[in-house]
């Protein structure tokens, strides 16, 4: 009466029924009278109608009348179908956009669940549950599976006292979980194996062996996905005490292993692929010297060279121990990159892809060749190398796993791509990785994948907005997925990303404060060398020349051959403030050492990719040239050619570097028209990049601009932003 009365629920002559709209309706409140109104007119209802409502009503707001379908043809619920059609007339369900039915309204569901009385609730879903069981059993019945399971583990207590069916449901519950982990549903399989376990007998493990090693096992992987960490390594370390042969502890180890690196415990990761490469016959070298590894390095081209054709492509690795040993390898590789030496890094990756190529490729093939690409590459076999790596990426889509994308994501275009494709194409497929990674449940992979994405769209001169945003996006999932390593490298990123925005003053976050190289010691040394990289951006941008240099000699270890992407922006910046210096009479011989450096690494750079190095590389010689004083028309050429390539290459803030730096060339030389035009170019670039400090100060030389004026002192160059020595 309330709804008629409201204009709700009205009556269609035509139609000779009632008519309502369901979304208004959904959307206002039923009273506790209404409900209780609609409890006693159910009470009148058939005992067909009735027995449809409280059957949906357990299963919930919407039933597919597939579902009805499978009840209808047992004896309990052979009527059911009658039934609906009765609930249908009078108004209490509706058949959705989707075909499915459904209650009008939540508290419809809700009158028709009380029908049934609290003490026969559990029994009322395990009847329903094993009804639909009976007659679903050994075939695909699609997402039915996960209401059956759900409807039969209200039964939990009479299962329990019939081993017969607490293996029958173990197995239901196994399999619901494996398809929730097939649609990359995470949660729900951790829910459904859970349940499974709980409805295993106490001697499973002597008497059900197969079932109780891979539910465990599956268990520990759904664990792992949902972050609950100590739980999988507790199931995994479970595993191993219970197994009957060394064999079947081999993928509990490989997946502890992981586990153990997404937490930071590298050490005790390190050490259980160690122990399990021993156990397989392998030899784990206490160190190795950097000429051995170089050896290995070149024994390594040399033999891919040698097997890689048509024939060894034909090659299958069977050899289960073999795949075992290849994959742990990969595994003990990564580990160590974070806690042993740079020789044994390229050792365990040379001795994956040398196993691979005497025995012929499988699944784990092409990961180890990115990892080895991603770790010995250098300038003068770089472009060997990305042929490796390209052939690895055709090799993965040859095995479709899409499960090892996050990772093949993260060493393809997160170490290796950058140096031949541009860095937005690399920072989008980083993002595709990312989210591949957390849909998979590869959380580590993925978040790692987020991280380069970042430093690459930084260094591609993506909108700083947009870039802190994502930073905090990324910082937010945090909360969720644990990861210390990739907090303190988002945090190093967002302070740099702050500073150039406007020197932290509205970006800055307490929550987040930033790692200084004194915070960090040697088992840190990748963040250490992260900061000390990003320090040399920071100070440059900033105008603290000194400082600059200061970060810059800390670093210098770093810009050798087989450097990173960081490495080689932090060098370029590194290069254009010893010319500062050199302006400034301060240590001229070293820092003209430290620019022809800078133009030899991009020179070798813009050789292999010249979207992303050509612009930096024409910017330094500009500037070598623009000091000599000797070659007007060559410095200015230069300039412009560094503007049109970074223009070209969608480098809004080295674009706008290069206007600015040739508008002080043409200032000293008072030329001030064109020194205009050049400062105006860079504003307006700053201005989209969304720097507010390098807009502000170019605005300033702007409004000091005046032909009559003397010419403005080369240590104006410096950008005077006043920043504190902790805050770099």
């Amino acid at each position: 009466q309330s709804l008629k009365s409201r204009g709700l629920l009205q009556y269609n002559i035509h139609q000779k029924r009632w008519v309502w709209n369901e979304d208004i309706i959904r959307a206002e409140d039923i009273t506790d009278n209404v409900l209780h109104l609609l409890s006693s007119k159910m009470d009148g209802l058939s005992d067909n109608v009735q027995t449809l409502l409280k059957m949906m009503a357990c299963f919930g707001s919407c039933t597919s009348e597939s579902v009805i379908g499978y009840l209808n043809e047992s004896v309990e619920y052979a009527e059911v179908r009658n039934g609906l059609e009765r609930a249908l007339i009078d108004g209490f369900i509706v058949t959705n956009e989707e075909g499915s039915l459904q209650f009008v309204h939540d508290k419809v569901r809700e009158a028709a669940y009380n029908l049934i009385p609290d003490s026969d609730k559990k029994q009322f879903h395990y009847h329903l549950g094993k009804v639909l069981y009976s007659f679903c059993d050994g075939k695909d019945v699609g997402d039915t599976i996960f209401l059956i399971a759900s409807q039969i583990n209200r039964g939990k207590d009479q299962i329990l006292r019939d081993e017969e069916l607490s293996i029958a449901f173990t197995k239901l519950n196994m399999k619901a979980g494996e398809k929730a982990l097939d649609g990359c549903d995470h949660k729900t399989a951790y829910s459904y194996l859970g349940a499974a376990l709980s409805l295993l007998p106490n001697d499973h493990w002597r008497n059900h062996y197969d079932l109780s090693l891979r539910l465990n096992f599956l268990m520990a992987g759904a664990a792992k996905s949902c972050c609950q960490y100590d739980e999988a390594v507790q199931i995994l370390r479970g595993i191993s005490g219970r197994t009957r042969c060394f064999e079947d502890k081999l993928p509990s180890y490989l997946l502890l292993s992981q586990i153990l690196r997404t937490q930071g415990n590298v050490d005790d990761a390190y050490n259980t692929c160690s122990f399990v490469l021993l156990q397989l016959g392998e030899t784990i070298p206490e160190s190795v010297v950097p000429e051995a590894s170089k050896t290995m390095v070149e024994d390594t081209l040399k033999m891919y060279e040698e097997v890689y054709d048509d024939d060894w492509l034909e090659r299958k690795m069977e050899d289960k121990t073999l795949l075992t040993t290849l994959h742990l390898y990969s595994s003990i590789a990564f580990a160590s990159f974070y806690c042993k030496s740079y020789s044994m890094v390229v050792y365990f990756i040379c001795k994956s892809v040398q196993l691979s190529l005497r025995n012929g490729i499988c699944e784990h093939t092409p990961l180890s060749f990115l990892q080895f690409t991603g770790v010995v590459t250098k300038d003068d076999n770089a472009v060997l190398c990305y042929r490796i790596a390209k052939n690895a990426m055709s090799l993965q889509e040859r095995f479709g796993m899409a499960t090892q994308i996050p990772e093949l994501y993260f060493q393809f275009y997160g170490r290796i791509a950058w140096r031949f494709e541009p860095l937005q194409v690399c920072a989008d497929n980083l993002r595709r990785g990312f989210e591949t990674g957390l849909s998979t449940g590869d959380n580590d992979m993925g978040l790692l994948c987020a991280i380069h994405a970042i430093k690459t769209a930084l260094f591609s001169g993506a909108s700083l907005k947009s870039t802190l945003k994502e930073i905090d996006y990324y910082l937010h999932l945090l909360k969720t997925y644990k990861s210390e390593v990739t907090r303190n490298f988002l945090r190093v990123f967002r302070k740099t990303v702050s500073l150039l925005i406007d020197n932290g003053e509205a970006t800055s976050t307490a929550a987040d404060p930033c790692i200084g190289v004194g915070d960090l010691n040697d088992q840190n040394r990748k963040l250490r060398d992260a900061v000390l990289q990003h320090s040399v951006i920071r100070c440059y941008w900033s105008g603290h020349n000194e400082r600059c240099r200061n970060f810059g000699e800390k670093c210098k270890h770093l810009f050798g051959q087989g450097r990173q992407s960081t490495s080689y922006i932090a060098q370029f910046f590194f290069g254009l403030n010893a010319v500062d210096l050199i302006k400034k009479r301060k240590q001229i011989n070293k820092s003209k050492e430290v620019v022809q450096a800078a133009i030899v690494a991009m020179k070798y750079a813009a050789a292999n990719s010249a979207w992303n190095f050509t612009n930096k590389l024409r910017l330094l010689e500009a500037e070598q040239v623009a000091h000599t004083k000797t070659n007007h028309d060559r410095a200015s050429i230069l300039y412009e050619a560094s503007i049109k390539s970074a223009k070209r290459s969608g480098f809004v803030h080295e674009q706008g570097l290069a206007c600015e730096k040739a508008a002080f060339y043409y200032q000293r030389g008072r030329n001030y028209q064109k020194a205009r035009e050049y400062f105006q170019q860079a504003r307006e670039c700053y201005q989209v990049w969304g720097s507010s400090i390098k807009v502000a100060f170019i605005q300033k030389e702007l409004d000091g601009l005046n032909p009559d004026a003397l010419p403005v002192s080369a240590v104006t160059e410096a950008v005077h932003i006043k920043i504190g020595t902790n805050s770099l």
